[in-house]
């Protein structure tokens, strides 16, 4: 049997290595990109099979070409099927509830998991992922 897979949009290396750790924990598989464009463009062959998406929104480019942002994947995936549960992981308040618009009108069942406290992935985002996967009744 295969992990469940999650797909992330994340930027900050700190916070990726924490997700990952957490992710261990949960025996998921976490594949993430930290540009909003690129997970547009590849996520695509992972939806099938994914579990749950989890959406920063601030990306801070670490090239000249602009990254996008959890917006940008929101919309796309509003114009999508609704496959799974996504987390809105963002301490942009404003921005997370535009994400929550978009994903609400299209279906998506959405949940937020602010980033506040030093234990927010091991705990509060743990505890939604482990959530979410339990087996629908």
């Amino acid at each position: 049997m295969t992990a469940p897979v999650v797909l992330m949009l994340e930027d900050d290396a700190e916070r990726l290595d924490r997700f990952h750790a957490t992710a261990s924990r949960l025996g998921v598989e976490l594949i993430w990109w930290p540009d909003a464009h690129l997970m547009v463009a590849e996520m695509g062959q992972f939806l099938p099979t994914a579990a749950i998406i989890s959406l920063d929104h601030d990306l801070e480019p670490s090239s000249p070409r602009d990254p996008g942002d959890g917006l940008d994947v929101a919309k796309h995936l509003a114009a999508l099927q609704p496959t799974c549960p996504i987390i809105i992981h963002t301490s942009n308040g404003a921005r997370g509830e535009m994400m929550a618009g978009e994903l609400e009108l299209a279906g998506w069942e959405h949940h937020r998991v602010p980033p506040f406290g030093d234990d927010w992935i091991e705990s509060d985002w743990f505890r939604l992922v482990r959530r979410l996967l339990r087996p629908k009744r």
